[in-house]
């Protein structure tokens, strides 16, 4: 171990507990002890302190007890002319260092001073953040500041199903802007996470980025939390909170969530420029959750001893990187970080003029920047895959039909449609619908092109800068032909694309396009449950959840949202050995409950004998378990013989006296919890929504979020319960906030809930 790495991180960490000690003092003073501390929309109090020591913080006072704990984590530097193995007492230091850190910006936002004020500075995707002394009101001109709840749940499928390979904390300065955005874009493009902090010399990479009009925050997979170097406790509670989001651990399980994310969240700190005290200490603390940590510049390094799964620190002097340029040896750096961490990282090869990858599907292209777009209010835009014969359809063929946009003057509009044929062996009608749900994806994956909707209602936008660099009509066509054969290419074996914007032919394929919708949906409405002789195991959650079962039926979808039975079929025939299993029904036990003897039999080995039973249809008997990333938590309320239903995106106060993600902690990691579940929306709207405990109609209060996005398919579940009323007879946040409110507005609603039989 290195006496100098040693020295500087204990030197650093004492420094920093001094800091945070003085300044919770100060707060203790002007502030008092009973002043609330959060971070905002986070369950998880202060997440690092919690999990590693237990200790929920709700106010300054709380802080105390932090602060001396640190201060007993620390050591003496070491001694001039003595040598001792070091690694304890700097990976104490580390920890010590993190929690002093949390402090400290745990007391920033009891002044208001978080998330960080950068004038100037907008978000991606227009995301916007509160501040507790603004009243709730949104701060423009901020960074991110930590992850709220809702969107570590919404990043979790991508997290388990691999789109999302991997963290990357980025601390510092690059040696200038172009390497910066080269760093940043290859991270991007592996579909890597990447969180922004830190400084040399008062100047961040986030301020670089900045300068070069790099879009930035959660649309990104590019978070910018401070321009500081303690601004890295974020990621480092990021880390926290998917142990104890995913991973079903509890708070104070300190060992059990540091060897969590060093065998399941496979994160890197990059440090770039300078590395002074504060940094090597808050190194050390990264090194404690098995992250290992690459410097540009010349620093000693240490080799693995078993903290972390290869080296704990190299040093990779950015001059001396081979390279014919400072772009190439930014691209060497990147794919050192991701060699010494083991992430293991997919990349599409498309041939196109734009940087491509899933980092890219959250961008927006607004007004000001557009080009030109398809769809949307001014024109029509539709996209239709067909299942073709061998002999008719030619590989690789992309025909542009129609006028291209050149000629249309910019931010103008067309009609436009793309029709795609495939055909394979192995490919079946039941797929169409799933291979043509992922253009939107594969769409979205280019820089510069924003996508939204689908079937007959697309909307896509191309982006000036996309235009500029020779993006055009036929792209579509390449993107689409490449990902096809990536990604489906175990029951695809041809793929032609045309691009329509003939008025005549395109009036003449939307036509088509809409029988086979309609087809399509008729064929799904015919799909139950009773008609099938297999459901499908969905085991993508087990790389976070290792206990988890999720089982798909045509009537009940995956609970992330992402994947329906026929997801899991096509799924299944790409990769017979993937997470996508049949599961053989055999003897059905219940059928009002959902039991078969297959299901049972799957629970207890894909849980590995923690689940002994899964009832489809009920919340109240064995209920099916879930991750983390569902997207909406259904509840009983015993009080008013139903259940409430919050959806992920609400952070409002339930009548359950708790908000989302504090319900999440009991729903989530695995646990099967009788009277708790965490579900799809559209499971919601299925006939078998849990049937055995009275459908639909237990549904007694409802976050308004879902009303409002799903009021259509909702109105057609009242009509099919013969109730049309039903829905304005559902309680939402805006009129119901507790048991009490709640009950007497069912009693003034005449729900039917109030009526019904007993749930238990």
């Amino acid at each position: 171990m290195s006496k100098y790495i040693a020295t500087r991180a204990m030197r650093g960490a004492n420094a920093l507990v001094t800091e945070a000690e003085l300044m919770l003092n100060r707060a203790l003073n002007e502030k008092g002890a009973d002043t609330p501390v959060s971070f905002p929309n986070t369950a998880y109090y202060l997440p690092t302190i919690l999990g590693m020591t237990g200790k929920s913080i709700e106010k300054l006072g709380d802080l105390q007890f932090v602060v001396k704990y640190a201060r007993d984590m620390l050591h003496p530097l070491p001694a001039f002319a003595k040598w001792t193995p070091y690694l304890g007492e700097t990976l104490d230091s580390g920890m010590a260092t993190l929690l002093a850190a949390e402090t400290i910006e745990a007391v920033r936002f009891a002044y208001g001073l978080q998330p960080e004020p950068m004038p100037g500075f907008k978000l991606a995707g227009g995301t916007s953040f509160t501040s507790p002394e603004s009243g709730g009101e949104n701060l423009d001109g901020h960074l991110n500041g930590p992850i709220d709840d809702i969107q570590l749940r919404s990043w979790g499928i991508q997290l388990v199903d691999g789109r999302m390979p991997g963290f990357a904390a980025i601390v510092g300065c690059a040696k200038s802007n172009a390497v910066a955005v080269k760093i940043v874009r290859e991270l991007q493009r592996r579909n890597i996470l990447t969180f922004l902090c830190g400084n040399v010399n008062g100047r961040s990479i986030i301020h670089q980025l900045q300068e070069e009009g790099v879009e930035l925050g959660y649309n990104t997979f590019t978070v910018p939390f401070g321009t500081d170097t303690i601004s890295a406790i974020y990621a480092l509670g990021f880390a926290t909170r998917s142990a104890l989001t995913f991973g079903g651990l509890k708070p104070g399980q300190s060992r059990e969530i540091l060897l969590y994310n060093k065998e399941r969240v496979f994160a890197f700190v990059l440090a770039l420029g300078e590395v002074d005290d504060l940094k090597y200490a808050a190194a050390a603390g990264a090194i404690n959750f098995g992250f290992p940590v690459i410097a540009d510049t010349v620093i000693p390094e240490i080799l693995p001893t078993g903290v972390t799964t290869y080296e704990h620190v190299v040093s990779m002097p950015f001059n001396q990187i081979e390279g014919k340029d400072d772009l190439e040896r930014a691209e060497q750096l990147v794919q050192k970080c991701i060699e010494v961490r083991g992430v293991k990282v997919k990349v599409s090869n498309v041939d196109v003029p734009v940087p491509y990858g899933s980092a890219f599907e959250g961008e927006v292209v607004r007004k000001a920047d557009l080009r030109i777009e398809f769809g949307g209010k001014h024109s029509r835009a539709f996209e239709y895959l067909q299942m073709a014969k061998l002999d008719e359809v030619t590989d690789g063929k992309i025909e542009v039909v129609g006028p291209d946009f050149s000629k249309v003057e910019a931010q103008g509009s067309m009609d436009m449609g793309i029709v795609i044929k495939v055909a394979g062996r192995q490919m079946q009608q039941d797929f169409e619908p799933v291979l043509e749900r992922q253009v939107h994806y594969f769409v979205n994956g280019a820089s510069g092109i924003q996508h939204v909707g689908q079937r007959d209602i697309a909307w896509i936008r191309i982006s000036n800068a996309a235009a500029d660099k020779g993006f055009s009509l036929e792209s579509f066509g390449k993107i689409l032909h490449a990902r096809f054969h990536e990604d489906f290419g175990a029951i695809v074996d041809k793929v032609q694309v045309t691009i329509v914007t003939d008025p005549a032919l395109h009036a003449e394929w939307l036509e088509k396009a809409r029988v086979a919708y309609d087809f399509r949906n008729k064929r799904l409405a015919d799909l139950t449950d009773d008609k099938v002789e297999e459901f499908y195991s969905c085991t993508l959650c087990q790389s976070f959840a290792p206990n988890h079962v999720c089982v798909v039926s045509p009537e009940r979808l995956g609970l992330c949202g992402a994947y329906n039975w026929l997801d899991c079929k096509a799924s299944f025939s790409i990769n017979p050995t993937g997470p996508n299993q049949p599961i053989k029904l055999g003897k059905q036990i219940d059928d009002r409950k959902g039991y078969w003897q297959g299901t049972n039999d799957y629970a207890k080995i894909g849980s590995h004998g923690v689940v002994e039973e899964v009832s489809m249809y009920s919340i109240m008997e064995n209920p099916m378990t879930a991750c983390g990333c569902f997207e909406c938590i259904v509840m009983l309320i015993p009080e008013a013989n139903g259940v409430m239903v919050v959806s992920r995106e609400d952070t409002s106060l339930t009548p359950a006296g708790m908000t989302f993600s504090t319900l999440a902690g009991i729903a989530g990691g695995g646990m099967q919890t009788p009277g708790v579940m965490g579900v799809g929306k559209f499971y919601l709207i299925s006939p078998k929504f849990i049937s055995a405990d009275g459908g639909f109609k237990r549904v007694i209060w409802m976050s308004s979020v879902l009303k409002e996005t799903m009021k259509d398919e909702f109105q057609a579940v009242c009509e099919r319960e013969g109730d049309p009323d039903l829905l304005d007879k559902i309680a939402d946040e805006r009129n119901v906030t507790s048991v009490e409110d709640l009950l007497a507005w069912l009693e003034a609603h005449n729900h039917p809930a109030m009526a019904m039989e007993p749930m238990f």
